[in-house]
């Protein structure tokens, strides 16, 4: 089973790159740094009524990497998608090594979404999500962001801006902005606790 090491995607995190595939079905992987960045300030995030509605109905139970490599493999299952066997397999053992997280929605023990990420001392980089059912992505990101607010992250990285973070409180700053965050997330610790 290929992989990247663990300590190499932790260094790359660490100076603000990260790996994508062209494609699923690609064999090896590209590294980007974004010029601009997106972030989620974990201080301001977005409820809309209808999710917090959701929330309040409780439809979903709510897990902390129970199920991580399906996660991945759930967020690649689609049409386009940069998450590739390399990423799925680096990833997992990523996840085994305490610096991947999985947050899962389940419906009667089935998995109905999720996102997973990774952690760096004080920074969480967002890497994708999923929903089999309507509002489980929404339901995830909303039990994420609970999960870095409690336990004092300084950092919620998207990489992206997106219309639909957008919805969520996601901005683009500069990377020079970026770069000091960063910085300062990475001299203090947290864990990813639900």
């Amino acid at each position: 089973m290929r992989i990247i090491p663990p300590e190499n995607l932790l260094e790359a995190y660490s100076q603000g790159i990260f790996p994508m595939a062209d494609h699923k079905e690609a064999e090896n992987v590209e590294w980007y740094s974004a010029r601009k960045r997106g972030i989620i300030p974990i201080g301001n995030f977005h409820t809309s009524k209808n999710l917090a509605r959701v929330i309040r109905q409780e439809r979903f139970q709510i897990r902390v990497n129970s199920n991580f490599r399906e996660v991945v493999k759930n967020c690649a299952n689609r049409e386009t998608s940069w998450i590739n066997d390399l990423i799925v397999n680096s990833y997992d053992v990523l996840s085994q090594y305490g610096n991947a997280y999985s947050v899962e929605c389940y419906r009667d023990d089935k998995l109905a979404g999720g996102l997973y990420g990774v952690k760096l001392k004080a920074a969480f980089f967002g890497e994708s999500m999923f929903k089999k059912e309507k509002w489980a992505d929404k339901v995830a990101l909303y039990y994420c962001h609970e999960i870095l607010q409690k336990n004092d992250f300084l950092l919620w990285d998207t990489q992206f801006y997106t219309e639909h973070l957008a919805q969520f409180g996601c901005i683009e700053i500069e990377a020079s902005e970026y770069a000091q965050m960063l910085d300062q997330a990475l001299v203090k610790e947290c864990e990813f606790l639900l």
